[in-house]
């Protein structure tokens, strides 16, 4: 799983803060690394330099390999806030898509059951 870190203008520390970022999301989405090709995130600050309350954003694409990408969007106060909340959003999401690909009717799928 490749993740690629995006930030604005707005955002300072850009090294630190990706290996932060990096280090959350591979946390978060660790049972899925080998089921998603690469996962965008995109930070920034809405009010610049202001103080304006939760300014700060994230915004959070998974790629899983042969499946449409699944997206996941977070504002809070910080942006680690922002970041590891939009990560928890794409858990989840990724929970729903891959429980409905794995499971039909209620059972596992004869896909995903191993060989004799």
């Amino acid at each position: 799983m490749q993740i690629q870190v995006n930030t604005d203008n707005n955002v300072e520390g850009r090294e630190a803060l990706e290996a932060r970022v990096q280090a959350a999301v591979e946390s978060a989405l660790r049972r899925f690394a080998d089921r998603l090709t690469r996962v965008e995130v995109h930070l920034g600050d809405q009010s610049a330099a202001r103080s304006a309350g939760a300014d700060k954003r994230c915004a959070m694409e998974a790629r899983p390999a042969g499946r449409q990408p699944v997206a996941a969007t977070h504002q809070a106060r910080t942006l680690e806030e922002a970041y590891e909340g939009a990560a928890k959003k794409l858990r989840a999401l990724l929970d729903t898509d891959f429980g409905r690909a794995d499971d039909a009717k209620g059972a596992r799928s004869i896909r995903h059951d191993p060989q004799p």
